[in-house]
């Protein structure tokens, strides 16, 4: 006896038991949307708009000049901490390379060596600028190298390189900042004017270390869209394991963006060292987190695969202004640590919730 068929197991579900309709889940995605690429942005507006009723003295021009200084250094390095964070990793020793680097290159500048018997120096930026460069880059070569090897997590890797560079920068200095007043009787005692000029000079009336750190993003911006890497480093961060089915190198990659961090970081340091008229070991040591907090503040998902480096632009912006405007504002030292320590955790707490909330 042939059994009759449920016309319904044939056709599908009868139009009264269908899947409703799409328009809540496309909503939800275009508020997603909106709150990801726009709120950083309506944050940074709605601070400053407060600032400038609270404040005087915040939307002055030296003021503002000194923000974006402010905020140049934390913009660099956040633009390779963000490539790092986007492939599901981080990179806690961007300080400590910006200073080793600065170290490095600020020594050889100022100071005579003696190679197999031989007196050099001292060299001129033009020298010393690939030398820091090239310190960066093997910083970050050996980040990369260590946790692709070893396949420990990257933040013991770079906690243990972070120790380990800002000893090495102590070595190289002698615990004392360069120029110090030892090499200021014997040779020049001052950094070349060109590095002075990145840290505290200025072009058509912009600050010169706000249009490094602007160069770096567009480049950042540019590698990440339009190349082959740019698209390794989401697929890495997005899923490590179909990555390496879709025939990338997941550990070239991985390397590759500890590469670029280091680079930026010595970068960074260049520019520093400039703005302060000094290098010394200890120099850039809270950028290691604000950094990653301005990444995370710009909306880039922590656990990778998410995000971009307008947005980190946009964080190293917050932070600066939020900086300035505690300042401007009479707060404590004590209190500003406190306020800024806060304002990270409620935005990693909202990030984690919108995700969740507006999951597809």
């Amino acid at each position: 006896m042939t059994q009759k068929t449920d016309p319904v197991s044939e056709t599908g579900p009868t139009r009264e038991a269908s899947v409703p309709p799409e328009r809540p889940h496309n909503l939800s995605r275009t508020l997603n949307s909106i709150v990801l690429r726009g709120g950083p942005l309506i944050a940074l507006i709605l601070l400053s708009a407060y600032l400038t009723a609270a404040t005087p003295h915040f939307l002055t021009p030296g003021n503002l000049t000194n923000v974006i200084r402010q905020s140049s250094i934390t913009a660099i390095l956040a633009v390779g901490q963000t490539l790092v964070i986007l492939t599901s990793g981080i990179d806690l020793s961007v300080g400590a390379v910006a200073a080793i680097s600065a170290c490095a290159a600020a020594v050889l500048m100022t100071q005579q060596f003696t190679i197999a018997g031989m007196t050099f120096g001292p060299v001129n930026f033009w020298v010393g600028l690939p030398i820091a460069l090239a310190v960066g880059l093997l910083a970050g070569w050996i980040n990369g190298y260590i946790i692709t090897r070893s396949r420990i997590p990257d933040f013991i890797a770079t906690m243990g390189t972070l120790t380990t560079l800002r000893g090495i920068a102590l070595l190289v200095t002698g615990g004392l900042p360069v120029p110090s007043h030892l090499t200021a009787t014997e040779l020049k005692g001052y950094l070349p004017e060109q590095m002075i000029w990145l840290g505290n000079g200025s072009l058509f009336g912009v600050p010169t270390a706000g249009l490094v750190a602007l160069l770096m993003v567009i480049l950042g911006v540019l590698m990440l869209r339009y190349t082959a890497l740019g698209r390794s480093i989401f697929a890495v961060g997005g899923n490590r394991d179909a990555a390496h089915v879709a025939g990338i190198n997941v550990d070239r990659t991985k390397i590759a963006v500890y590469v670029l961090a280091g680079l930026l970081s010595a970068v960074a340091g260049v520019v520093l060292a400039g703005r302060l008229n000094s290098a010394n070991a200890l120099m850039a040591d809270d950028e290691n987190l604000r950094s990653i907090a301005a990444v995370v503040i710009g909306g880039t998902n922590l656990f990778g695969g998410e995000g971009g480096i307008l947005g980190s632009l946009i964080g190293a912006l917050i932070m600066g202004v939020l900086s300035n405007g505690l300042n401007l504002l009479n707060v404590s030292a004590f209190w500003q640590r406190v306020t800024q320590g806060l304002v990270i955790i409620l935005v990693v707490v909202f990030d984690q919730w919108r995700r969740r909330r507006f999951a597809t």
